[in-house]
């Protein structure tokens, strides 16, 4: 599923780049004086009419729905993940040590040899 998703946002984002790259430049942009000029040509309705504008809008919204979706996708399997390890550490014999409790060495039991006064 997440790689579905992935493959799909990449193609939407390549589609959108592509779109956006195609549409007919303001010519002012940022550096007009006034915002009036800016945003004249956005609220007209020869503006909302346009083809490559209505595509852009629908590629966005489907970038961010699959950015959503693949955010949740990742989520759940960190969480299923989470507790599958969980589970296993419950199951195996010797228990985790906890952080608080600092790793005790095993005691030797070898005999030490004795040591000889002359």
């Amino acid at each position: 599923m997440y790689s579905i998703l992935l493959v799909l946002l990449i193609i939407v984002a390549v589609l959108m780049t592509g779109l956006i790259l195609l549409q007919k430049s303001e010519g002012s942009g940022m550096s007009g004086s006034a915002a009036a000029s800016m945003f004249g040509g956005v609220l007209t309705g020869s503006a909302a009419g346009n083809f490559l504008t209505k595509m852009t809008a629908w590629l966005a919204t489907i970038f961010f729905i699959l950015c959503i979706l693949l955010s949740l996708v990742v989520a759940k399997t960190d969480a299923a993940k989470q507790q599958q390890s969980e589970l296993r550490q419950e199951l195996s014999s010797e228990p985790a040590p906890t952080p608080s409790e600092p790793l005790q060495t095993p005691a030797t039991t070898e005999p030490q040899p004795a040591k000889v006064a002359e």
